[in-house]
């Protein structure tokens, strides 16, 4: 995915304000062994590309100053309520260094896994991506998570599923194996009893007043 981005000289609240008015985004380019770079985007672009799941998990070429550089993103700030983008991280990425990312899950097959074809049941996504670590050129665009053999009260771990080929599981010290999705029984709807209701027995008044003088002579 390619985007464009454009040097800033002036920083600051004051800035940045008159920069939003423009319509432009403040932004930061930093990493890949050079000092970090005010920076500034087109803000419908980038709104529209922030829409765009890939967006958030790819190597992004950015053009800057008629060069093009490796990035990814790595942090946005939105407004309160307002739909606009008020600031954007991105790091530089170099061919040679590992980069650390999430990468979103794919659940594949669930409706064919026995757990919920023979036993009715649902599945719970406790995952929805996966911190990774690999080359930029091994960055995969998701991570395929195969269901289909998904039994009855059944679990798929780190270690049920086959990373791609250069990545590796960032969160390895400390959880080596985390659950990423577990088959659960449905809850059952209760069934209105459509039988006739009992009704409460009706005491005369008067047969309440006689027991109570009769409890009280006692």
């Amino acid at each position: 995915m390619k985007f464009t981005a454009f040097t800033r000289n002036d920083q600051g609240s004051g800035a940045s304000r008159r920069l939003r008015r423009a319509g432009k985004v403040p932004a930061i380019l930093y990493g890949g062994g050079a000092e970090a770079q005010p920076i500034a985007l087109d803000h419908n672009q980038i709104f529209h590309d922030l829409r765009r799941d890939e967006f958030y998990a790819s190597i992004l070429k950015m053009e800057l100053e008629g060069k093009k550089v490796n990035v990814l993103l790595r942090s946005v700030q939105w407004h309160p309520y307002k739909p606009e983008v008020v600031h954007v991280d991105f790091q530089r990425v170099r061919d040679d260094v590992e980069i650390t990312t999430r990468v979103p899950l794919n659940f594949m097959n669930g409706e064919d896994s026995p757990a919920v074809r023979l036993h009715d049941q649902v599945i719970s996504q406790l995952y929805n991506d996966l911190e990774i670590i690999c080359l930029p050129a091994d960055l995969p665009a998701s991570i395929d998570v195969d269901l289909s053999e998904l039994e009855e009260n059944g679990t798929v771990t780190l270690e049920d599923i086959e990373l791609p080929q250069g990545v590796s599981y960032a969160g390895g010290s400390t959880d080596p194996n985390p659950t990423l999705v577990t088959a659960l029984t449905a809850r059952q709807e209760v069934e209105e009893d459509e039988g006739e209701v009992d009704e409460p027995e009706l005491v005369d008044a008067d047969d309440e007043a006689d027991a109570d003088e009769e409890q009280d002579e006692e």
